[in-house]
């Protein structure tokens, strides 16, 4: 995340639908490195490559610790369909990536969990206001703008 602070009210300056897309791990046993890390270590491999292709629908991501033993990716995403398409593309590194942890998984014994949400957010259905902050979250994958430009109360931006 940058450190530069945007001073007083932004907004995103996401236009039309988003797609908002969750993935994360929860480590059930640390001592069971070998079931928890390779998942751990995919994750990177996988934003590194949709990050160096302009075309594959990543908007942006934020890496995020939850609780203790929890860390997940909040995903912007231009389409459902882009994020479909990556997931199952076979000679990306979601794929083999996905069949390694599900041979862990069974073999694991609920030693790591491991969860996906999908959201698809319609244009008008979405709305942020970011004070004092560096760009985050959808600001930081699609931009900001002050929040003046697109209404100054939660509910002007959501009817836009």
């Amino acid at each position: 995340m940058g450190s530069t602070v945007l001073e007083g009210r932004n907004t995103a300056a996401a236009e039309g639908d988003v797609t908002v897309f969750t993935v994360g791990m929860r480590i059930n046993n640390f001592r069971a490195l070998r079931s928890w890390w390779p998942v751990f270590t995919a994750m990177p491999r996988m934003l590194k490559e949709l990050s160096q292709d302009k075309e594959s629908g990543l908007l942006g991501y934020q890496m995020l610790l939850g609780l203790p033993r929890v860390i997940y990716v909040v995903q912007y995403w231009e389409s459902p369909e882009k994020l479909l398409a990556y997931a199952s593309d076979q000679d990306g590194q979601h794929r083999p990536a996905w069949a390694a942890f599900n041979r862990r998984l069974r073999a694991g014994r609920g030693k790591v969990g491991f969860w996906h949400e999908t959201y698809v957010v319609p244009a008008g259905g979405h709305e942020s206001v970011y004070l004092n902050m560096p760009e985050f979250g959808l600001g930081k994958a699609t931009g900001v703008v002050p929040v003046g430009r697109r209404g100054e109360r939660a509910a002007e931006r959501l009817s836009r």
